[in-house]
C-alpha cells in the first residue's frame, strides 16, 4: 500500500508541475497586446487601419477592372493591404509608446534602447542633477561618442559641458556629439532622438569602436556623494544596535 501511495504522490506531482508550466505566448497574442495598448492612447487607430485595408483593396479592385481579372488582382491585393494595415498599426504604437513615457525620469534612454547599427548606450547615466532629475546618458558608436541629455536646455548645458570636457581629455582624437533630447527651443522631441543619434555620420571602424568602449568603462560611471570625514572602508556595524539593545 505504501508503494502504491508513493507512485500516486510521484503522479500528482508531476500533474501539478505540468499544470504549472507557462503557456507559450503565440504572436497574435502580443499583436493583440500591442493594439490595445494603441488604441487605450489613440481610440481613432482601428479606423485608421480600416482606411489603409479598404484603401489598398480598392485599389488593386481598380486596377484588376482595367488591366486583367478583379479576382486575381483582389488575391494580389488583400495580402498588401494586410501589411498597410500592420504598417498603421506599427506607427501608432511608435507613437503610443513614446506618449506613454514621455516625461518620465529616463525618457530618452528608453528611446535610445531602440537604436541600431552597432550603437550601445550605458544603462545608467554618466551625469545627473538629482534635484532637478536631469540626466546625461552615453553612448558609443561608429560615429563616435554621443551625449543625450534629459531636461530644459538652461539646466543640462553645464552638464553636457562637464561630461564632454571629460570625454575629450581622455579621447582627444574621437568625435563627441551632443543632443538635448526635450521640447524646448534647439532640443530634439524625444520621438526623434533615436532617428537623430542614427543619423550620425560614421567615422570609426568596429576595432574603434570596442577600444573606445573599454576606454570609457575604465573611466566608471557617476559616483554617489560621501559624506566628508567617513571611511567607508573602516565602516563598522553597530553590534549593540543590531541586536536590539
Amino acid at each position: 500500500m505504501a508503494r502504491t501511495s508513493s507512485g500516486g504522490e510521484a503522479r500528482d506531482d508531476a500533474s501539478v508541475t505540468k499544470q504549472k508550466k507557462p503557456k507559450k505566448r503565440r504572436w497574435y497574442h502580443q499583436l493583440w497586446d500591442v493594439y490595445k495598448m494603441t488604441r487605450k492612447q489613440n481610440p481613432l487607430v482601428t479606423w485608421w487601419m480600416l482606411a489603409a485595408f479598404v484603401g489598398v483593396v480598392a485599389v488593386a479592385l481598380l486596377i484588376g477592372v482595367l488591366a486583367g481579372p478583379w479576382v486575381y488582382a483582389l488575391v494580389i491585393g488583400v495580402p498588401f493591404a494586410v501589411l498597410a494595415a500592420m504598417f498603421v498599426l506599427s506607427r501608432s504604437a511608435e507613437k503610443a509608446a513614446y506618449t506613454q513615457i514621455a516625461g518620465q525620469p529616463g525618457a530618452s534612454r528608453a528611446a535610445l534602447g531602440t537604436v541600431r547599427g552597432g550603437w550601445t548606450f550605458e544603462e545608467e547615466p554618466v551625469a545627473v542633477d538629482a534635484r532637478n532629475q536631469d540626466f546625461v546618458f552615453r553612448g558609443v558608436g561608429r560615429a563616435g561618442v554621443v551625449l543625450v541629455s534629459e531636461g530644459p536646455s538652461h539646466r543640462v548645458t553645464r552638464l553636457l559641458d562637464q561630461e564632454r570636457k571629460k570625454v575629450s581629455r581622455i579621447l582627444s582624437n574621437v568625435p563627441v556629439t551632443v543632443i538635448q533630447c526635450g521640447d524646448g527651443e534647439g532640443q530634439v522631441p524625444l520621438t526623434k532622438v533615436a532617428r537623430a543619434v542614427t543619423k550620425l555620420k560614421s567615422t570609426l571602424t568596429r576595432a574603434e569602436v570596442a577600444e573606445i568602449s573599454k576606454r570609457l568603462k575604465a573611466i566608471g560611471g557617476m559616483k554617489l556623494p560621501i559624506p566628508k570625514g567617513i571611511d567607508p572602508t573602516r565602516a563598522r556595524p553597530d553590534r549593540k544596535g543590531m541586536r536590539g539593545r
